[in-house]
């Protein structure tokens, strides 16, 4: 299990994953794993996970202010009132990923986050629906996981409503991200 642990320069035991770019330990010691309750949090967690499909978190994280600027810091309203001359502004932006069908899928999935929200009172009341019951919580002990049954279920429902970019494997890193579920390598300092 030592393999996926490591002892940063400051002598804190993280995951491997982080490395020792300060901006992925920050995100690590203090973004991932921990719950997060607020819709436009949410909103930019979900969308930012789509948008790292087929890339490197760490590019993601490094454009992520860029992201906030480019998205109205991802207000579901306002980026659900986004039309055509936005997706043109956003798709010369070199400060984000510029991914036509991505853009697209952020500009709908907000229009599908409202109606959610207008359902269900807030995002977190709905994804909180598809948490792993405790006994059933993931733990990076012995394999990593891409998929969970949960994070399926949450693609099939959010899919079934409209939503684009958010496969399986998307989700649960989603999942991980806004602290659903904890998957800090036993031995970690943030792990549970």
């Amino acid at each position: 299990m030592t393999e996926r642990l490591r002892v940063g320069a400051d002598g804190v035991v993280r995951c491997w994953w982080c490395g020792e770019d300060p901006l992925y330990v920050g995100y690590h010691d203090d973004e991932w794993g921990h719950e997060v309750t607020a819709d436009t949090r949410l909103f930019e967690k979900v969308c930012l996970e789509g948008f790292q499909s087929g890339l490197a978190w760490i590019t993601i994280l490094r454009k992520r202010e860029a992201f906030r600027a480019g998205f109205a810091g991802f207000d579901i309203d306002a980026v659900a009132g986004f039309g055509p001359a936005d997706v043109e502004r956003l798709l010369g932006d070199a400060g984000i990923v510029r991914h036509r069908g991505k853009i697209e899928s952020t500009i709908n999935n907000a229009a599908r986050a409202r109606e959610l929200r207008d359902e269900f009172g807030s995002l977190h009341a709905f994804f909180s629906g598809f948490r792993p019951e405790a006994h059933q919580q993931p733990t990076l002990t012995s394999e990593f996981h891409a998929t969970t049954p949960e994070s399926t279920a949450l693609s099939k429902a959010l899919k079934k409503r409209g939503w684009s970019f958010v496969g399986p494997t998307t989700m649960y890193a989603f999942m991980q991200a806004m602290g659903l579920v904890n998957d800090h390598v036993i031995g970690c300092e943030r792990s549970l």
